[in-house]
Protein backbone atom coordinates (compact mmCIF):
# COMPACT_ATOMS: atom_id res chain seq x y z
CA UNK A 1 0.00 0.00 0.00
CA UNK A 2 2.75 2.45 0.94
CA UNK A 3 4.43 1.85 -2.41
CA UNK A 4 1.29 3.00 -4.23
CA UNK A 5 0.97 6.36 -2.46
CA UNK A 6 4.63 7.25 -3.05
CA UNK A 7 4.23 7.36 -6.83
CA UNK A 8 3.88 10.57 -8.81
CA UNK A 9 0.85 9.15 -10.60
CA UNK A 10 -0.93 8.76 -7.26
CA UNK A 11 -0.20 12.36 -6.27
CA UNK A 12 -1.49 13.55 -9.64
CA UNK A 13 -4.65 11.51 -9.18
CA UNK A 14 -5.31 13.08 -5.77
CA UNK A 15 -4.77 16.56 -7.18
CA UNK A 16 -7.15 15.74 -10.04
CA UNK A 17 -9.86 14.58 -7.64
CA UNK A 18 -9.40 17.70 -5.52
CA UNK A 19 -9.59 20.08 -8.48
CA UNK A 20 -12.42 18.24 -10.20
CA UNK A 21 -14.61 18.23 -7.10
CA UNK A 22 -13.81 21.89 -6.41
CA UNK A 23 -14.87 22.89 -9.92
CA UNK A 24 -17.93 20.64 -9.85
CA UNK A 25 -19.23 22.10 -6.59
CA UNK A 26 -18.50 25.68 -7.67
CA UNK A 27 -20.45 25.38 -10.92
CA UNK A 28 -23.17 23.11 -9.58
CA UNK A 29 -24.00 25.17 -6.52
CA UNK A 30 -23.50 28.36 -8.49
CA UNK A 31 -26.26 27.35 -10.90
CA UNK A 32 -28.69 26.91 -8.00
CA UNK A 33 -28.16 30.31 -6.36
CA UNK A 34 -31.34 32.37 -6.07
CA UNK A 35 -30.46 35.76 -7.51
CA UNK A 36 -32.93 38.58 -6.75
CA UNK A 37 -33.37 39.31 -10.45
CA UNK A 38 -33.68 35.69 -11.68
CA UNK A 39 -34.51 32.42 -9.99
CA UNK A 40 -32.94 29.25 -11.45
CA UNK A 41 -35.12 26.67 -13.16
CA UNK A 42 -35.02 22.91 -12.60
CA UNK A 43 -33.71 22.44 -16.14
CA UNK A 44 -30.97 25.02 -15.67
CA UNK A 45 -29.69 23.37 -12.49
CA UNK A 46 -29.92 19.87 -13.96
CA UNK A 47 -27.99 20.84 -17.08
CA UNK A 48 -25.35 22.69 -15.07
CA UNK A 49 -24.60 19.68 -12.86
CA UNK A 50 -24.67 17.32 -15.84
CA UNK A 51 -22.49 19.49 -18.06
CA UNK A 52 -20.04 20.03 -15.22
CA UNK A 53 -19.63 16.28 -14.68
CA UNK A 54 -19.32 15.56 -18.40
CA UNK A 55 -16.68 18.26 -18.81
CA UNK A 56 -14.70 17.13 -15.77
CA UNK A 57 -14.75 13.46 -16.76
CA UNK A 58 -13.28 14.52 -20.11
CA UNK A 59 -10.67 16.67 -18.33
CA UNK A 60 -9.56 14.37 -15.52
CA UNK A 61 -10.83 10.88 -16.36
CA UNK A 62 -7.49 9.71 -17.73
CA UNK A 63 -5.65 10.96 -14.64
CA UNK A 64 -7.71 9.75 -11.68
CA UNK A 65 -10.84 8.19 -13.16
CA UNK A 66 -12.69 11.42 -12.27
CA UNK A 67 -14.81 9.93 -9.50
CA UNK A 68 -15.65 13.38 -8.03
CA UNK A 69 -17.93 11.59 -5.59
CA UNK A 70 -17.18 9.61 -2.40
CA UNK A 71 -20.06 7.23 -3.16
CA UNK A 72 -18.58 6.42 -6.58
CA UNK A 73 -15.13 5.90 -5.07
CA UNK A 74 -16.55 3.50 -2.48
CA UNK A 75 -18.39 1.67 -5.28
CA UNK A 76 -15.12 1.22 -7.17
CA UNK A 77 -13.55 -0.21 -4.03
CA UNK A 78 -16.45 -2.63 -3.50
CA UNK A 79 -16.13 -3.67 -7.15
CA UNK A 80 -12.41 -4.39 -6.67
CA UNK A 81 -11.25 -1.66 -9.02
CA UNK A 82 -9.14 0.35 -6.56
CA UNK A 83 -7.27 -0.22 -3.33
CA UNK A 84 -8.50 0.60 0.17
CA UNK A 85 -5.81 3.25 0.63
CA UNK A 86 -6.67 4.95 -2.66
CA UNK A 87 -10.32 4.95 -1.61
CA UNK A 88 -9.53 6.76 1.65
CA UNK A 89 -7.27 9.35 0.02
CA UNK A 90 -9.73 9.96 -2.83
CA UNK A 91 -12.61 10.58 -0.41
CA UNK A 92 -10.52 13.02 1.63
CA UNK A 93 -9.40 14.86 -1.52
CA UNK A 94 -13.01 15.06 -2.74
CA UNK A 95 -14.33 16.42 0.55
CA UNK A 96 -11.57 19.03 0.82
CA UNK A 97 -12.08 20.00 -2.82
CA UNK A 98 -15.84 20.30 -2.35
CA UNK A 99 -15.47 22.51 0.74
CA UNK A 100 -12.95 24.67 -1.13
CA UNK A 101 -15.29 25.06 -4.09
CA UNK A 102 -18.24 25.96 -1.86
CA UNK A 103 -16.05 28.38 0.11
CA UNK A 104 -14.85 30.18 -3.02
CA UNK A 105 -18.43 30.45 -4.29
CA UNK A 106 -19.54 31.88 -0.95
CA UNK A 107 -16.79 34.51 -0.99
CA UNK A 108 -17.43 35.71 -4.55
CA UNK A 109 -21.24 35.73 -4.32
CA UNK A 110 -23.03 38.91 -3.20
CA UNK A 111 -24.69 38.61 0.21
CA UNK A 112 -28.20 38.99 -1.22
CA UNK A 113 -27.70 35.95 -3.49
CA UNK A 114 -25.89 33.54 -1.19
CA UNK A 115 -28.96 32.22 0.58
CA UNK A 116 -28.19 28.81 2.05
CA UNK A 117 -25.73 28.06 -0.79
CA UNK A 118 -28.08 25.43 -2.24
CA UNK A 119 -27.84 23.13 0.77
CA UNK A 120 -29.67 19.86 0.20
CA UNK A 121 -32.91 19.56 2.17
CA UNK A 122 -36.11 17.56 2.12
CA UNK A 123 -38.68 19.30 -0.09
CA UNK A 124 -42.43 19.04 -0.66
CA UNK A 125 -43.17 17.12 2.55
CA UNK A 126 -40.74 14.34 1.62
CA UNK A 127 -39.99 12.12 4.61
CA UNK A 128 -36.45 10.93 5.47
CA UNK A 129 -37.43 7.38 4.48
CA UNK A 130 -38.74 8.50 1.10
CA UNK A 131 -35.66 10.65 0.56
CA UNK A 132 -33.37 7.72 1.37
CA UNK A 133 -35.04 5.55 -1.26
CA UNK A 134 -34.94 8.33 -3.86
CA UNK A 135 -31.26 9.08 -3.29
CA UNK A 136 -30.47 5.37 -3.41
CA UNK A 137 -32.18 4.95 -6.77
CA UNK A 138 -30.70 8.13 -8.25
CA UNK A 139 -27.16 7.12 -7.32
CA UNK A 140 -27.73 3.51 -8.35
CA UNK A 141 -28.46 4.54 -11.94
CA UNK A 142 -25.46 6.88 -11.93
CA UNK A 143 -23.04 4.23 -10.67
CA UNK A 144 -24.39 1.64 -13.11
CA UNK A 145 -23.88 4.12 -15.95
CA UNK A 146 -20.31 4.78 -14.82
CA UNK A 147 -19.41 1.09 -14.64
CA UNK A 148 -21.02 0.30 -17.97
CA UNK A 149 -19.68 3.29 -19.89
CA UNK A 150 -16.08 2.85 -18.68
CA UNK A 151 -15.87 -0.95 -18.94
CA UNK A 152 -12.97 -1.69 -21.31
CA UNK A 153 -14.07 -5.31 -21.67
CA UNK A 154 -17.10 -4.36 -23.74
CA UNK A 155 -16.84 -5.22 -27.41
CA UNK A 156 -19.71 -3.03 -28.58
CA UNK A 157 -19.48 0.71 -29.18
CA UNK A 158 -18.97 2.49 -25.87
CA UNK A 159 -19.70 5.95 -27.17
CA UNK A 160 -18.56 8.83 -25.01
CA UNK A 161 -18.30 8.01 -21.28
CA UNK A 162 -18.17 11.72 -20.45
CA UNK A 163 -21.44 12.35 -22.29
CA UNK A 164 -23.15 9.27 -20.85
CA UNK A 165 -22.18 10.07 -17.27
CA UNK A 166 -23.09 13.72 -17.68
CA UNK A 167 -26.54 12.79 -18.98
CA UNK A 168 -26.98 10.36 -16.09
CA UNK A 169 -26.32 13.17 -13.61
CA UNK A 170 -28.74 15.43 -15.50
CA UNK A 171 -31.40 12.72 -15.39
CA UNK A 172 -31.02 12.33 -11.64
CA UNK A 173 -31.41 16.05 -11.05
CA UNK A 174 -34.50 16.37 -13.23
CA UNK A 175 -36.29 14.09 -10.77
CA UNK A 176 -34.34 14.39 -7.52
CA UNK A 177 -34.53 18.17 -7.13
CA UNK A 178 -38.21 17.93 -6.26
CA UNK A 179 -37.50 15.51 -3.41
CA UNK A 180 -34.16 16.47 -1.89
CA UNK A 181 -32.54 19.07 -4.09
CA UNK A 182 -30.75 16.02 -5.53
CA UNK A 183 -27.49 15.01 -3.94
CA UNK A 184 -26.22 11.73 -5.44
CA UNK A 185 -22.91 12.90 -3.97
CA UNK A 186 -22.07 13.21 -0.25
CA UNK A 187 -19.35 15.78 -0.99
CA UNK A 188 -21.83 18.02 -2.81
CA UNK A 189 -24.15 17.93 0.22
CA UNK A 190 -21.47 18.18 2.89
CA UNK A 191 -19.57 21.18 1.47
CA UNK A 192 -22.30 23.87 1.53
CA UNK A 193 -23.54 22.61 4.90
CA UNK A 194 -20.05 23.18 6.30
CA UNK A 195 -19.67 26.65 4.78
CA UNK A 196 -23.04 28.00 5.96
CA UNK A 197 -23.12 25.79 9.07
CA UNK A 198 -26.53 24.41 8.29
CA UNK A 199 -26.86 20.67 8.93
CA UNK A 200 -30.44 19.45 8.88
CA UNK A 201 -31.60 16.50 10.98
CA UNK A 202 -31.89 14.54 7.74
CA UNK A 203 -28.34 15.26 6.56
CA UNK A 204 -27.52 11.57 7.02
CA UNK A 205 -29.80 10.80 4.05
CA UNK A 206 -27.32 12.50 1.72
CA UNK A 207 -24.58 10.12 2.86
CA UNK A 208 -26.38 6.84 3.29
CA UNK A 209 -28.61 7.11 0.19
CA UNK A 210 -25.83 7.70 -2.37
CA UNK A 211 -23.43 5.23 -0.74
CA UNK A 212 -26.06 2.46 -0.55
CA UNK A 213 -27.10 3.05 -4.16
CA UNK A 214 -23.52 3.04 -5.42
CA UNK A 215 -22.63 -0.13 -3.49
CA UNK A 216 -25.69 -1.94 -4.83
CA UNK A 217 -24.69 -0.98 -8.36
CA UNK A 218 -21.12 -2.18 -7.77
CA UNK A 219 -22.28 -5.54 -6.46
CA UNK A 220 -24.81 -6.05 -9.24
CA UNK A 221 -22.58 -5.02 -12.12
CA UNK A 222 -19.25 -6.45 -11.01
CA UNK A 223 -20.39 -9.71 -9.41
CA UNK A 224 -23.54 -10.65 -11.32
CA UNK A 225 -24.15 -8.88 -14.63
CA UNK A 226 -20.55 -8.68 -15.84
CA UNK A 227 -18.23 -10.25 -13.25
CA UNK A 228 -14.46 -10.10 -13.41
CA UNK A 229 -12.74 -13.47 -13.70
CA UNK A 230 -10.21 -12.76 -10.97
CA UNK A 231 -8.84 -15.07 -8.35
CA UNK A 232 -9.03 -14.26 -4.64
CA UNK A 233 -5.32 -13.44 -4.66
CA UNK A 234 -5.81 -10.97 -7.53
CA UNK A 235 -8.75 -9.30 -5.77
CA UNK A 236 -6.69 -8.99 -2.59
CA UNK A 237 -3.83 -7.46 -4.58
CA UNK A 238 -6.18 -4.84 -6.04
CA UNK A 239 -7.42 -3.91 -2.57
CA UNK A 240 -3.82 -3.56 -1.38
CA UNK A 241 -2.77 -1.55 -4.42
CA UNK A 242 -0.19 -4.11 -5.56
CA UNK A 243 -2.07 -5.60 -8.50
CA UNK A 244 -0.49 -5.25 -11.93
CA UNK A 245 -3.19 -5.88 -14.57
CA UNK A 246 -2.39 -8.03 -17.54
CA UNK A 247 -3.55 -7.58 -21.12
CA UNK A 248 -5.99 -10.47 -20.84
CA UNK A 249 -9.14 -8.42 -21.35
CA UNK A 250 -7.67 -6.57 -24.32
CA UNK A 251 -6.79 -9.87 -25.97
CA UNK A 252 -10.27 -11.22 -25.32
CA UNK A 253 -11.78 -8.03 -26.70
CA UNK A 254 -9.74 -8.30 -29.92
CA UNK A 255 -10.64 -11.98 -30.28
CA UNK A 256 -14.34 -11.25 -29.77
CA UNK A 257 -14.19 -8.41 -32.31
CA UNK A 258 -12.59 -10.72 -34.88
CA UNK A 259 -15.33 -13.31 -34.29
CA UNK A 260 -18.05 -10.73 -34.83
CA UNK A 261 -16.51 -9.31 -38.00
CA UNK A 262 -15.42 -12.60 -39.59
CA UNK A 263 -17.65 -13.94 -42.44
Amino acid sequence: MCKEIRTLAFIRALLAEFLATLIFVFFGLGSALKWPSALPSILQISLAFGLAIGTLVQMFGHISGAHINPAVTIAFFVGNHISFLRTVFYVVAQLVGAISGAGILYLVTPVNARGNLAVNALNNNTTPGQALVVETILTFQLAMCIFASTDKRRTDALGSPALSIGLSVTLGHLVGIYFTGCSMNPARSFAPAVIVNRFSTAHWVFWFGPIIGAILAALLYNYFLFPYSLSRAERTAIMKGTYEPEEEWEEQKEQRTMELTSP
